[in-house]
């Protein structure tokens, strides 16, 4: 029988000059949820929004989402951040699976908030004003222009 390794690790922050917190460096980190936990999990604001993404992730991996990627103030040094932002990638999802709150832009995505903490974009679709696909313009800094990193996380249930 031979036995699958999946190394994760999230980098140390580095700061990035004109940034107001320490962030990831540039490119894309994988790791898992027990990592996002033990690195990101260390208040109970913290706390909650882990939770939010844990039952957001459920439905999202039950869905047939291969992969997300986590961004936002939840994972840089910022002790109390207000929210996190999530790029799911769109292949292979079932939409008759998927929570309906996922595609609910209304009011500043306030739904999903409510429901889950976070915010939730396609990974594949373009942001508006840059024209870039989310997942491309989660690894920019909105307050240098530079690139920074973002976390993946593989879908545990296939």
């Amino acid at each position: 029988m031979t036995q699958q390794f999946y190394c994760v690790m999230i980098p140390d922050f580095v700061r990035f000059i004109g940034s107001p917190w320490l962030l990831l460096p540039s490119g894309i980190h994988d790791s898992n949820l027990e990592e996002v936990f033990n690195r990101y999990v260390f208040n109970c604001g913290r706390r909650e929004k882990f939770e939010g993404l844990v039952r957001a992730l459920d439905n999202l991996f039950r869905s047939g989402c291969p992969q997300i990627f986590l961004d936002g103030s939840y994972v840089t040094a910022k002790p109390i951040p207000n929210d996190y932002e999530v790029c799911w990638d769109i292949r292979f999802v079932n939409p008759d699976l998927l929570d309906p709150v996922f595609s609910d832009f209304s009011n500043d995505r306030q739904k999903q908030k409510e429901k889950y903490g976070g915010e939730f974009f396609p990974a594949q679709i373009k942001e508006g004003m840059s024209g870039k696909p989310f997942l491309e313009f989660f690894q920019t800094d909105k307050h240098t222009g530079k690139k920074k990193g973002i976390v993946r996380i593989l879908n545990h249930l296939t």
